[in-house]
């Protein structure tokens, strides 16, 4: 029977109002209204205490040229955030941007902070890097002088940007000794330290370390791997010249002394390591 309200209600809305009801139903089943997912974020205040992410530098080599170095790093399971190429003028790809992790050091360690992915900057140079002759000796690949002025200018770049240490400025060998080469002996670290990138050691205070040595005597295994310890390196602290010291030894030295990586614990190299640590205490 037709209500007063219905007489009210024009003929042709009469046969909505079934559906415009059950519409009503739904809307109240679905709850309280959703606020707008899109948020105003107040930036006007900024906290003191904070520290940038991004606290190490890792060189490496590409063992390949620029076309498979690019498609590896850009479609592979590694990634850098930088890429140099070894054109007569070298051209930068950035990879990776620097607020996310490129997946370049792998199980790594310096000093007491280990998997530096998360922590640091990866570069690549292109380089074919180590190449074994067939007479049992090595042969690594030289870098040209325009992709390591490329190298200077990004570091350093890099270092304004997030405040860097020398120290924290690496090669994958550092971080990785016991798996890794790179950048390899004829990677040029005293010349990137003289303009400003890396560490590198008192030559005149390692020469006075050297001759007192030669009175006193080359230090015992424990000596170099606690001191080794001491520069950045993941080493054994047993004592004992295995293969794992030997390899840490040899990343050393292939850093601060490529004329000679032998991993041998030497007097040199004990010197070179006094003179760093003293310029580090």
């Amino acid at each position: 029977m037709p209500t007063r309200f219905s007489k009210r209600i024009p003929l042709f809305l009469h046969k909505w109002i079934p559906l415009v009801a059950a519409a009503l139903a739904l809307a109240g089943c679905a709850g309280p209204h959703q606020p707008s997912s899109s948020l105003h974020i107040d930036d006007s205040i900024r906290s003191v205490s904070h520290s940038s992410r991004v606290r190490y530098i890792v060189l490496h080599y590409t063992s390949a040229d620029a076309k498979t170095s690019l498609k590896l790093l850009s479609q592979g399971r590694v990634s850098s955030h930088y890429l140099i190429t070894d054109d007569a003028r070298p051209h930068v790809y950035r990879l990776v941007d620097e607020t996310r992790s490129s997946w370049h050091a792998g199980e790594s360690q310096w000093y007491k902070q280990v998997s530096l992915n998360a922590v640091s900057i990866g570069i690549e140079l292109v380089n074919s890097g180590r190449m074994d002759l067939a007479n049992g000796q090595k042969q690594w690949a030289p870098y040209s002088p325009a992709q390591i002025q490329t190298l200077t200018v990004l570091v350093k770049e890099l270092i304004v940007r997030y405040g860097i240490r020398a120290e924290n400025i690496v090669g994958h060998s550092d971080i990785a000794p016991q798996r890794k080469t790179d950048p390899g002996p004829l990677f040029p670290w005293k010349q990137l330290a003289e303009a400003g990138v890396g560490r590198w050691y008192n030559e005149a205070q390692a020469a006075t370390n050297w001759v007192a040595l030669q009175h006193r005597g080359t230090p015992d295994i424990a000596w170099f791997q606690s001191k080794l310890t001491e520069l950045g390196y993941a080493c054994p602290q047993h004592g004992k010249m295995d293969r794992e010291t030997q390899n840490v030894l040899a990343a050393f030295q292939m850093h601060y002394r490529p004329s000679n990586y032998d991993g041998k614990p030497d007097a040199e190299t004990a010197a070179i390591m006094m003179a760093l640590l003293e310029a580090q205490h």
